[in-house]
């Protein structure tokens, strides 16, 4: 291993880029739907010995010392985001022609932008470099922050978080409850990138305990989480959901709204299997409805008709706002209606997805030419606050819109008084790639980090129920057209918990810069 170690340290150039590159899409395997997480055991150590072979020039600038460390990280993110995204161009394709220019955009141009995030952590752990194990806690520091400020900054995309890769199954996935995303970011990185101690003779024994103890950790907590018996529960539900699988070159077809709509009719009120109940509540994906509800009273009435008293139906809709004079404003919801087929509540889309659903800087872009890359009503403005829907059985459904579900932290302080996650989407975007499957994944790991048991609706699979421990409970496969009948108890996830996920994870990324800086110190001072 030393021998290859130093090989790769000696790299320049681009084969060095290369490298990276090839190291960075290598670890896309160990996220959905391939979960082969021993790839990033391969990865990380090639990462931290490429940035082992870096020497900035003694007396350079600041740019010209940091440049190789960027481009070194640089390089990795763009081979992780552009192997981990580009299922996103299926999205600009569904519509047909007229966005074919805008494929290079999403292939490429937003894996070269999310890189940066990436080069930073590079950078940011070269500050704190050592020769031993400080270099592997300044690189899952370095990461932990990186993550971070792509989950937050210009309305963030924490999609694929590092962490991810360390939670494919239940047992490994009850930490984030303790932990948040960006903890789990760090440990993963810090235990992924161990093997790189092999290479050298310094700290191995070290680095194998403390990676052998944060496993076993995760797997005895993951263990004991999913052994407790789960808090009683007096309410309980019996759900309907409805996945339609419509084709989005028909979405918003007006000559085919009508057959859109019949069809989620029908599945709505096919009959539950024999000796089942009726569902308690009905949940229909986002954007379900083809047309504004304003505008078709008919379709409410029709509603009412076959809503039983006491049942709510669920669906994704756009809402409009205004009129009479002054602008409309569009908002991607979710509406509740009752059986008498009344609007009772409403929840608007907090996120939205940029040049998906609005067009940042639109009165710049919008002159240049640049508009929205698929066809909706118009461009949606964000919903000001998420509060619970609340369900017949008076329980509280925290409702999240497609990919507002993969923001970590995100309705922490709502989830206390909610009994359940409701997340609509439409998934049928991305045809059968990885993307549904990334995207349910981190549906999973929200309902462990909330403690909460989610029902999901996508238009085009994945629709599922899972409890509050991120065990699937049942599912429709994408391209299934069909509805799903589940009866389940409203248990919150029973897990242990000190403070809250994501203050925890802020703390342990400051414990690790913390311990990467002392190390740091102390190698200056060995080396004096």
């Amino acid at each position: 291993m030393e021998r290859l170690a130093g090989r790769i340290m000696l790299l320049g150039g681009w084969r060095r880029s290369a490298v990276a590159f090839l190291a960075g899409a290598f670890a896309v395997l160990a996220q959905a739907p391939f979960d082969f997480f021993a790839a990033c055991f391969v990865s990380f150590p090639v990462l931290v010995w490429l940035l082992d072979g870096i020497s900035g020039e003694p007396g350079a600038g600041v740019l010209r010392r940091f440049s190789p460390a960027f481009g070194t990280g640089w390089w990795f993110g763009f081979g992780y985001f552009i192997a981990g995204l580009w299922w996103i161009g299926n999205a600009v394709l569904v519509d047909g022609e007229g966005f074919e220019w805008a494929l290079p955009f999403a292939v490429i141009a937003l894996p070269a932008v999310l890189a940066v995030f990436y080069g930073l952590a590079a950078v940011l752990a070269r500050l704190l470099w050592t020769d031993d194990i400080g270099r592997i806690a300044a690189t899952a520091f370095a990461f932990g922050v990186a993550e971070w400020l792509r989950a937050t900054l210009f309305t963030g995309f924490p999609w694929n978080a590092i962490g991810y890769a360390a939670m494919p199954v239940p047992l490994l996935m009850q930490s984030v409850s303790m932990a948040g995303l960006f903890g789990m970011s760090v440990l993963a990185v810090f235990v992924f990138s161990m093997p790189a101690l092999f290479a050298g003779r310094r700290h191995r024994t070290v680095g194998v305990v403390l990676a052998v103890a944060l496993v076993a950790a995760d797997l005895g907590y993951g263990f004991f989480c999913l052994s407790m018996p789960a808090p009683a529960s007096a309410k309980s539900l019996r759900v309907r959901i409805v996945q339609p699988a419509i084709d989005q070159t028909e979405k918003w077809d007006k000559t085919v709204r009508d057959r859109i709509f019949k069809h989620l009719i029908d599945l709505t009120r096919s009959p539950p299997a024999k000796g089942a109940s009726k569902p308690d509540v009905i949940v229909w994906p986002e954007t379900a409805v083809p047309f504004l509800f304003t505008e078709r009273p008919d379709a409410l009435a029709k509603l009412g008709e076959i809503l039983d008293k006491g049942q709510l139906l669920l669906t994704g809709a756009v809402r409009v706002e205004g009129g009479a004079g002054a602008a409309p404003r569009f908002y991607n919801s979710i509406l509740a209606i009752d059986g008498s087929g009344e609007i009772v509540d409403a929840v608007d889309k907090l996120h939205l997805v940029p040049f998906g659903e609005y067009v940042p800087f639109q009165a710049l872009l919008g002159r240049l030419g640049v508009d929205k890359l698929v066809e909706l009503p118009g461009q949606f403005s964000a919903g000001s606050e998420r509060h619970p829907i609340i369900l017949p059985n008076g329980a509280g459904a925290l409702p999240f819109i497609c990919y507002e579900i993969i923001f970590p932290g995100e309705g922490g302080r709502e989830a206390a008084r909610s009994d359940l996650i409701v997340n609509v989407t439409n998934d049928a975007w991305f045809g059968n790639t990885p993307g549904p499957y990334q995207h349910f994944r981190q549906a999973e790991i929200r309902a462990v980090e909330l403690g909460l048991p989610l029902i999901r609706a996508a238009n085009n699979g994945i629709s599922a129920v899972v409890d509050a421990h991120g065990r699937i409970l049942d599912a429709l496969a994408i391209n299934a057209v069909g509805v799903l009948d589940v009866d389940f108890r409203l248990d919150r996830g029973g897990n242990p918990r000190v403070g809250t996920p994501s203050k925890n994870g802020f703390l342990i990324i400051i414990l690790f810069g913390l311990a990467a800086a002392a190390m740091k110190l102390t190698s200056h001072r060995r080396f004096n």
